[in-house]
């Protein structure tokens, strides 16, 4: 909240309703629409295991699945991927705000530094407290017969099996991709709109939303693509026996580069962009609106 061109701390429960309210409604709703690619994304990513060779495209492997799952493939793990979104998403666009007013209080800054540290570390927190959820979900994605349970079947299956501990499997990577997704897309998308504004003559409003969002889909997607096939590898280890378990992310990244080439580590890429693309758009012009209709400044 802004007072006389400062920050004030003091904000009243409706505030914070609203300001994580929106950014969990805007990633939800962007999920929706984006969800099916992300399962393609999942199912590129686990292709040809520990081996090098030619790689089935979206477009066959969609065909190919369609045929074999039929239309039900496309929205597998919906529902872990929209609570998840709903929390992740509230916190890692929620907290992004707050953290830089404290980089500003405890610096005198909000440069570019600034953004990408508040932004990072928002991510990384969103992605701890909600790795359950996310590793519930490629394992629905992965598997279609265990959609059957449900995802409080397979919940429960996977404690029982595997401990509590599987719940938090590849939580580094993913904790690494969500800090340099999270940093890469708000900072991005920030530093964006402050320099649309300062060299051109668009405002606040649509049309600066949808190029800045633009621009902050396709950088996250080229620095984060990487980090999220390594994520997927370790979450679905099961679905690896080929290569055994591995150790840790780096284990894992260097266990594909040796196997697979450096390729290997962006498989599902144009998925992964085909997703994060238009997902990136819809939720910053979505949460942008409904900052305006709640009140809120925007981002």
């Amino acid at each position: 909240m802004k007072v006389n061109g400062k920050h004030s701390w003091a904000v009243s429960p409706s505030d914070v309703v609203y300001h994580f309210g929106t950014s969990g409604l805007s990633v939800a709703a962007a999920t929706a629409v984006t969800h099916p690619l992300d399962v393609l994304k999942v199912r590129l990513q686990m292709q040809l295991v520990g081996q090098k060779g030619p790689l089935t495209g979206m477009g066959l492997l969609f065909l190919q699945t369609f045929k074999n799952e039929g239309p039900r493939f496309l929205y597998l793990g919906l529902a872990p991927a929209l609570t998840r979104s709903v929390l992740y998403g509230g916190l890692r666009l929620g907290l992004y705000e707050p953290s830089k007013y404290a980089c500003n209080w405890a610096f005198g800054s909000t440069n570019i530094f600034a953004k990408i540290a508040s932004a990072g570390f928002g991510g990384a927190i969103a992605t701890a407290l909600t790795n359950p959820v996310e590793v519930l979900k490629v394992r629905l994605q992965m598997n279609p017969h265990l959609s059957k349970g449900g995802p409080t079947g397979e919940l429960r299956r996977m404690i029982s099996e595997e401990g509590v501990k599987a719940l938090w499997k590849g939580v580094g990577p993913a904790m690494a991709r969500a800090a340099t997704l999270t940093a890469s897309q708000l900072a991005t998308y920030d530093e964006t709109k402050r320099i649309l504004i300062r060299l051109t003559s668009l405002e606040e409003g649509f049309n600066l939303h949808l190029i800045s969002s633009t621009v902050a889909g396709m950088a996250s997607t080229l620095i984060t693509a990487p980090v999220d096939m390594i994520k997927t590898r370790l979450m679905l280890q099961k679905e690896s026996k080929r290569m055994g378990s591995y150790k840790n992310g780096f284990h894992c990244a260097y266990q594909v580069m040796l196997t697979e080439g450096p390729k290997g580590l962006y498989k599902g890429s144009l998925a992964t962009f085909a997703r994060l693309g238009p997902q990136t758009t819809i939720t910053f012009i979505l949460c942008e609106k409904l900052r305006e209709l709640a009140g809120l400044n925007a981002i």
